[in-house]
């Protein structure tokens, strides 16, 4: 709730503010020297793959921005400069970025490895920040006024050294523009020079701008509604989860600052995956042409133009069942469960009697909350009847619900399997949210008719011993599993809690190459998505797939429930998980050979996994922490082989085993 709370209030500013884009003249005047009063949110990703969105630094006293281009002279100059800069100001808390809107993050990367640089490099691959900044050349410094609604405080060279082309940083600027600026802002005193108007590097093309006078023109009818149509309105209609109905041009005019402020802060569509890594077939976000559009349009001033308002005349309703399903198979409908307004509500256990006739297997699961806004998640399993022989398939999940999630769709050729009798146990988690609430869960299943060759496994790559410091505001988990066999993944999951900033998938081959199968730059907890690969991917025996967490448990996250505490994993909201399902297939298993063993061995490499932070397949004992740091008393006796490095045999001789750190840990996985 918290975290709506922000949003709305981050929404209020961005509407308040964007009406003064058109901002102020330098002292030359002229159209390219215009400013924005005030910088409205956005959310840019910087070369490490982490996202940074502008209202989250509202606390800080003062923000710099520099424009950036790859392989200048000028700006290599001026970024050394910049970071003397940030280091002069770190104990005052002011924060130091460059933007790139010139070129790829690849090429960014690079020049950041090559030259060193100091300070984060945010990537306009858009071009959308820099067009509402207004930036002309590289080396332009913004300094910021979070205190004032982001006012531009001080746009210009960084110093008069840097108000010709080819600046000589030996000797000491007559002039620290930038620098005064800070001061001033810090002071809360007004800037004595706001606007240089001397020209600074290279111009920085914006292909965007020669065509401006033509954003008027973009058509509602043609161009706008049917984005909107396909994007967003599945979400936004009558019975819908979105807050309100896009059914008319009048209400897209109406919310159309905060669809503006939403689009650039990438909070919706709501698809979170970088663009530029990974493929994925439930794609959902805009594409960089539509998101253009839409901004552009919007601050054309969203004109309505001529043509027909499909909107209006084609406004439909969310139906109770997903339309390209239809009507499920079988329909569970799980025990009812009253919700207080407040307290704390230990996990509900509900047992339904198994309503599959014979062995079945999913091709699909639509889950239906009563009680959406205090449905935190569910998940679920197969429990066997111990009275009947074994059955000839496993058990598996039989769906998972979490906030924001979509229907679960098995891809063709594969399925899920239950098998007869038995029970389906469901394991609920509510959170309250002051007023009391009555939930009565459905869930709709969809069989295939046949059985598949493929049954469709998944496995969750977690840390049960992790532990985030209070306080901490970039704080690092990672985790891994080594695949014993070939397998094929098709679809992966990331959660956490309310402190979860940013989360990664890497796939390590047995050569020790990484890349990179997923990037979150900053994870959402009121969406928490599958992504399903647009192909699925080879996973070669002896790959590892690792994740790395970033948890933010700091004063200035506002949805941190207490950065007083030192959070470790736990069920409730207040507590964290690092976890990360992945779903795949084992290349030689079918549903007529069922390969359990190889299953049980992915999962021996969890123990090995959680404490290998090198990713070399062996315990160093500077990795042996939480409970597994009594062992490096005993870490001679223990390495049997004297390699330096506790393998998993060496641990399972130890006592080391899953059960154990289970045990240890005092915690459990998700399932």
């Amino acid at each position: 709730m918290r975290a709506v709370l922000g949003a709305v209030a981050v929404s209020a500013v961005v509407i308040a503010t964007v009406g003064s884009a058109s901002g102020s003249a330098a002292p030359n005047g002229g159209a390219s020297s215009m400013t924005p009063d005030h910088v409205g949110d956005f959310q840019l990703t910087d070369t490490t793959r982490i996202g940074h969105r502008l209202s989250y630094y509202q606390y800080a006293p003062a923000i710099v921005l520099m424009s950036h281009k790859v392989g200048s002279p000028l700006s290599i100059a001026a970024a050394g400069e910049l970071a003397k800069l940030q280091a002069a100001y770190k104990d005052k808390g002011v924060l130091f970025y460059m933007i790139d809107s010139a070129d790829t993050r690849d090429q960014a990367a690079a020049e950041v490895a090559a030259k060193k640089l100091e300070v984060p490099i945010l990537v306009d691959d858009l071009q959308l920040v820099g067009e509402q900044m207004n930036i002309q050349r590289e080396g332009e410094v913004f300094v910021l006024d979070p205190k004032a609604n982001f006012q531009v405080a001080y746009r210009g060279p960084l110093d008069d050294r840097f108000s010709k082309a080819a600046p000589d940083t030996r000797a000491p600027a007559a002039k620290a523009y930038a620098a005064s600026a800070i001061d001033a802002v810090l002071a809360r005193q007004p800037v004595a020079n706001p606007r240089v108007a001397d020209k600074v590097g290279q111009t920085i093309a914006f292909p965007g701008r020669a065509h401006a006078a033509d954003f008027e023109k973009i058509s509602y009818s043609e161009t706008v509604a049917p984005i909107l149509q396909k994007k967003c309105v599945t979400c936004h209609q009558k019975g819908g989860i979105g807050p309100f109905q896009m059914n008319s041009y009048e209400v897209v005019k109406g919310f159309a600052p905060m669809m503006r402020e939403t689009v650039m802060t990438k909070r919706m569509p709501p698809f979170f995956a970088d663009p530029h890594v990974g493929k994925w077939s439930n794609d959902t976000s805009l594409t960089p042409d539509e998101a253009k559009t839409l901004i552009h349009w919007i601050e054309a001033g969203a004109p309505r133009g001529q043509g027909e308002d499909i909107l209006k005349t084609h406004a439909g309703e969310a139906p109770e069942w997903p339309t390209q399903l239809g009507k499920p198979d079988v329909i569970v409908q799980l025990p009812s469960f009253n919700v207080p307004a407040s307290g704390v509500i230990e996990y509900q256990h509900m047992v339904v009697d198994n309503p599959f006739k014979g062995d079945a297997w999913l091709r699909a699961v639509a889950f239906q909350p009563g009680a959406r806004p205090v449905l935190h998640h569910i998940t679920s399993g197969y429990s066997p009847d111990r009275s009947l022989p074994p059955a000839d398939i496993p058990g598996s999940s039989v769906g998972s619900y979490v906030p924001g999630a979509g229907i679960q769709v098995y891809n063709e050729g594969t399925g899920a399997p239950v098998p007869a009798g038995g029970k389906l146990s469901f394991s609920m988690h509510y959170t309250t949210n002051g007023r009391p609430m009555t939930d009565v869960t459905k869930i709709g299943y969809y069989l295939l008719k046949t059985p598949p060759e493929i049954i469709r496994r998944a496995a969750v790559i977690s840390n049960p011993i992790m532990a985030i410091p209070a306080g901490e505001a970039r704080h690092k988990e990672v985790a891994y599993l080594e695949f014993p066999a070939d397998a094929l993944l098709y679809s992966v999951h990331p959660h956490a809690h309310y402190r979860g900033y940013a989360v990664e998938l890497t796939q390590i081959t047995p050569d020790g190459k990484e890349t990179p199968l997923l990037s979150v730059p900053k994870y959402d907890f009121n969406w928490q998505l599958d992504y399903d690969l647009a192909e699925p991917l080879l996973v070669k025996k002896g790959t590892k797939l690792r994740v790395k967490w970033i948890y933010d448990n700091s004063v200035h996250n506002p949805a941190n429930p207490d950065p007083k505490l030192n959070v470790t994993w736990g069920e409730q909201t207040w507590n964290e998980m690092m976890y990360f399902r992945v779903n795949y297939r084992w290349v030689d298993e079918t549903s007529h050979h069922v390969r359990n063993d190889l299953q049980a061995k992915l999962m021996e490499s969890r123990i090995i996994g959680f404490l290998d932070e090198n990713a070399d397949g062996k315990l160093q004992p500077s990795e042996l922490k939480g409970p597994y740091a009594a062992l490096r008393s005993r870490f001679a006796e223990l390495d049997l082989n004297h390699d330096g490095g506790l393998d998993l045999k060496e641990l399972a001789a130890a006592g080391m085993t899953h059960g154990a750190a289970k045990r240890l840990a005092e915690t459990d996985v998700e399932q």
